[in-house]
């Protein structure tokens, strides 16, 4: 049936690509530079369609808008232009953190209302208004219109935004969504870095190839997960990366999903066309709307530079201003955690092997006999709080601290977990106060199993329990198939509850870091408590990652927000790291280095063992050292999927902002002899191709002289051969001064730049 449904789709795409040639484009839009122009038309039977040109040449070709309803309505034709109006915005915003201290919203916008003539309906009553309760026309229709929405294009120098939008006074009140048909018509066979669309997951390594090859790898690009539902063989998810013969950056996402299923991009492999396909909800439904509302944005970026991807703000340009009146108690993070041992084998969640049942609330675990491996015990936590303190960090997350963790992988249970019952050798308070005697706080762990209802359930309780101890940012999971039962990860109830949660957490002061969940669309800017995110392959699938993969993620997950990669693992052998153990991650130790400043995140985690820093201090430097949240970022070079080099000024007011007492690794840096020094920091990452970087140091203060440590790969350095070469060199620099770095494969590099 649904082979099908995709067949049937495809077929009217070819059918709309038909009759594009009879669209009468009668209005347009220039971005601020003129370099893009947006078009909007209707063909004579009222289909709506869009294109995009960059200085007059093709970028996306005549595209179909609409809608399919579950009742059968027609969204797609019969449609006229009713109102057009226009206007422009140039204005400059300032995040609670970012990649910069300023960001430009600069854009011209056109407004467009089309309207269906209403079939069978009632026109007012003379002299009484459509919304006057003696109104006797339809009840489910005071307005008296047909199906009405506006199309709002907001048109960038580096891209195109627009979406749906449905007023009040419409036919359309109560309405569910079938399909949307939203469509991205290519202009060529484009290079394209993609992952195989799924309504669950985007735990996948990326593919480079043609669009006419996805059809034959998507199937192979599929990894084991614990929840993961593919619907075609060319079906790709957003952020969505592509290259044109001609150089041009192309790069297809939306921005603001809220109250609304994520999409996936659906193929029609044989004339290049993209159609937005919605994560259905567990009755089948994409989208249940009640007018007035709007629908995500759907974005297309268009650059000539792969270093202007990087740049581009457009994804959080097109999310609402923050929510929040008070943003004082949100805050860069720099932690480690009790995680990469139990990732590893190392050390387990759980707390026995003795209990294959639990059932909350009735089973005593102090009855039970520990099988001794538990990570989250009180020693070891006390170790790694002892270690972060020394070393500057901020915080400490603990994984499988509370009781549930024998049976919760797999069963998809319900009531799961409780979020606040610790395991007998877990004491939470005192645990908590030795942390916040040192100086460092506890971030909380909070595994749902996938079951939303069961969180919601005790969500007030377990965010309370952060509260009464101090714990001010909670990791949040969502391993396995959602409850209830048949919905997804991406559906638009599953999207709800994420939005409940984050909101909820703003209420008590929370900042939230969400794994499993919906990838990012820029919702950051108006939750700035969201600091974090998984939602791509990090690394947790330690040697399944494929080299280069690091130097994709910035040009599609990291476009719409920051995310948890858990980068610095130093040591690539697992069995060195947990024996007993197999399997070698493919990078190079410098490349973990060069991840703190190529990924952006406010959130950043030393995600090895003290002990595997310990055996390279040098190294760890680096990372003590490297700021997390930037005043100013630039983009040296980069091409997907191959290298990328980026340098970065810290914002030095919240360099000390996490930690409870004493000053961090990042500040100590900056503050060295008690007086402020000029401080960057540049980071490059490659693929599996070895890289040469070359770049200028202009953008340092011409009347400075600064020290310069290079991190890098050794001459010998090789993921496979010798994973653990690098050097470490120092020299006086100015900004008159280019420097080259040669990256190893799947190498990288860290360098720290410190005004004399």
């Amino acid at each position: 049936m649904k082979a099908l449904r995709i067949t049937l789709l495809c077929t009217l795409l070819l059918a709309a690509c038909s009759k594009t040639d009879t669209v009468s484009f009668d209005y347009s839009i220039n971005s601020p530079d003129g370099t893009l122009t947006a078009y909007f038309g209707v063909t004579p039977s009222g289909e709506p369609f869009y294109k995009l040109e960059r200085e007059g040449k093709t970028v996306i070709a005549p595209s179909r808008l609409g809608f399919e309803l579950t009742d059968g309505s027609d969204l797609r034709s019969g449609f006229v232009v009713t109102d057009v109006s226009f206007d422009s915005a140039d204005e400059t915003w300032q995040p609670v953190w970012g990649e910069e201290r300023e960001i430009r919203n600069h854009y011209n916008e056109m407004l467009l209302t089309i309207e269906q003539q209403p079939e069978g309906i009632l026109p007012p009553q003379s002299g009484v208004s459509a919304t006057d309760p003696d109104y006797t026309g339809d009840p489910g229709n005071p307005s008296g219109k047909g199906a009405v929405i506006r199309l709002r294009f907001r048109l960038y120098d580096d891209g195109l935004g627009f979406r749906y939008e449905f007023p009040l006074e419409n036919k359309l009140r109560y309405f569910n969504i079938a399909e949307e048909l939203t469509e991205f018509a290519m202009s060529g066979d484009h290079i394209a870095w993609w992952i195989s669309g799924d309504y669950d997951t985007q735990e996948y390594n990326y593919t480079r190839s043609r669009l006419s090859e996805i059809r034959n790898h998507s199937e192979s690009m599929r990894l084991g997960n614990a929840s993961a539902t593919g619907f075609s063989d060319t079906g790709v998810q957003t952020a969505l990366q592509l290259k044109t013969d001609s150089g041009l950056y192309i790069n297809i996402h939306e921005a603001a999903v809220v109250n609304y299923p994520t999409t996936n991009l659906l193929l029609d492999d044989k004339h290049m066309v993209f159609r937005t396909w919605l994560t259905p909800d567990a009755e089948g439904v994409k989208g249940r709307m009640q007018a007035p509302c709007v629908t995500p944005w759907r974005t297309v970026m268009v650059v000539d530079d792969a270093r202007k991807v990087l740049a581009s703000r457009l994804i959080l340009n097109l999310n609402e201003p923050c929510a929040l009146d008070d943003v004082s108690w949100i805050h860069p993070v720099k932690y480690m955690g009790v995680w990469w041992e139990m990732i590893t084998g190392k050390t387990q969640w759980s707390y026995t092997w003795n209990l294959p049942s639990v059932q909350l609330g009735v089973t005593d675990y102090s009855a039970l006999k520990p099988h001794g491996q538990h990570g989250a015990n009180n020693d070891n936590v006390r170790r790694y709080i002892d270690f972060a303190a020394a070393n500057g960090f901020d915080a400490i997350l603990v994984e499988g601290w509370n009781e549930g963790w024998e049976d919760w992988f797999g069963c998809q249970k319900d009531y799961v977990f409780d979020f606040v019952t610790p395991y007998p050798d877990f004491d939470l308070p005192a645990l908590n106060k030795y942390a916040h005697e040192k100086g460092i706080r506890l971030v909380m762990h909070h595994e749902t199993s996938s079951s939303t209802v069961n969180y919601e359930r005790h969500m007030e309780a377990a965010y309370e329990l952060m509260n009464r101890y101090g714990y001010d940012a909670v990791k949040s999971g969502y391993v396995g198939n959602i409850i209830p039962y048949g919905e997804h990860h991406y559906s638009q109830p599953v999207i709800n509850h994420y939005m409940y949660a984050l909101q909820h957490a703003a209420d008590h002061h929370i900042m939230v870091n969400a794994h499993e969940a919906v990838r990012p669309t820029g919702l950051c800017r108006t939750w700035p408590n969201l600091i974090g995110n998984e939602s791509a392959m990090g690394t947790e699938y330690r040697g399944r990652i494929d080299p280069g993969h690091s130097c994709v993620l910035p040009f599609t997950r990291l476009q719409g927000g920051p995310m948890d990669y858990t980068p610095g693992i130093f040591e690539q052998d697992m069995s060195i790291t947990a024996p007993g153990q197999t399997g070698k991650m493919r990078h190079t130790l410098a490349n973990q280095l060069g991840l703190y400043v190529t990924f952006y995140s406010p959130l950043q985690m030393a995600a090895d063992l003290p002990e595997n820093y310990e055996r390279f201090p040098d190294a760890f430097q680096f990372i003590k050292d490297v700021a997390v949240d930037w005043d100013k970022s630039l983009y040296l070079e980069a091409e997907p999927g191959d290298y990328i080099v980026t340098a970065r000024k810290p914002r030095l007011e919240t360099l000390n902002s996490g930690r409870l007492s004493g000053k961090s690794g990042a500040y100590e840096f900056v503050y060295k002899d008690g007086r402020e020094h000029d401080v960057w920091f540049v980071g490059g990452v490659c693929g599996e191709n070895a890289h040469e970087a070359t770049f200028s140091l202009d953008f340092l203060d011409p009347a400075l002289l600064y020290e310069a440590v290079l991190y890098a790969d050794g001459p010998d350095a090789d993921y496979e051969t010798a994973p653990q070469s690098y050097t470490i060199t120092s020299s006086v620099v100015t900004a008159a001064d280019k420097m080259t770095v040669k990256m190893a494969r799947s190498g990288g590099f860290g360098l720290s730049l410190r005004s004399l």
